[in-house]
């Protein structure tokens, strides 16, 4: 899970700890991926004050090795700490995961012979929230990052992927609110 941007459109650096729904943003979306896998990795910035866990799930917290590298970095960073072949990367600021959307986007990744899978949203697929198998998306992610290469989207496409079509993740979430993100206070109301 990445947690480690800078929340510079949100105003402040605390954007995670904002409360959503009576609980801090970023427990939405670890408890969401609790639900699916035993063991979920949160990202931070090198010297982000580490922010309060939900009591009782499976948390492990991981630093980015440098300040300002970027999400693909961050992806990286927690792959390093993944021990399950396949992996869902997913932004801290997602409160509205659907665990069914992420369960066919795993199907999907064990099944097919890519080692991405990705939404479609219109005529562009999202990089977050991206099923992936987690040995190919460290080694594709170092390479890339050697390259100066720091986008998601260039990874994604890099490793070969599929894209589920809305039609079939909207079936599974009819609101969409596996897509909506918080970028701006505003945003904590409306997803």
């Amino acid at each position: 899970m990445l947690a480690g941007g800078r929340s510079a459109r949100f105003g402040t650096a605390d954007k995670l700890v904002a409360m959503h729904a009576g609980r801090p943003l970023l427990h939405h979306a670890v408890a969401r991926v609790a639900e699916i896998t035993g063991d979920v990795v949160v990202v931070l910035a090198p010297d982000a004050p580490q922010p309060p866990m939900p009591p009782g799930m499976p948390v492990r917290l991981v630093r980015d090795l440098r300040e300002g590298e970027g999400p693909l970095a961050g992806a990286v960073a927690g792959l390093a700490h993944v021990e399950r072949p396949l992996a869902v990367v997913v932004g801290g600021d997602m409160p509205g995961l659907s665990t069914a959307v992420v369960v066919e986007m795993l199907h999907v990744t064990a099944d097919a012979s890519v080692d991405a899978v990705t939404l479609q949203d219109g005529d562009r697929f999202r990089p977050l929230p991206a099923a992936i198998r987690a040995a190919a998306g460290r080694d594709s992610g170092q390479a890339l990052l050697h390259q100066g290469e720091r986008s998601l989207r260039a990874w994604l496409q890099a490793m070969g992927m599929a894209v589920i079509d809305e039609a079939t993740w909207t079936a599974l979430d009819p609101e969409r609110a596996t897509l909506r993100d918080v970028d701006e206070p505003v945003d904590l109301d409306t997803t």
